[in-house]
């Protein structure tokens, strides 16, 4: 679900498959690293605030 609630993809895709299981494996890894960058730019963010 996570895809639908970043809104990578609509639900009804993930319903009428139209998308493959391939398919939201691979937007839960994109979505892994985008999370992963995000937490990286904030944390030296915050080190140079110090």
């Amino acid at each position: 679900m996570r895809p639908v609630i970043r809104g990578v993809c609509r639900f009804e895709s993930l319903k009428d498959g139209v998308l493959t299981l391939e398919d939201v494996a691979l937007m839960n890894e994109a979505l892994d690293v985008q999370d992963e960058n995000e937490h990286r730019y904030m944390t030296a963010k915050e080190r140079e605030r110090r």
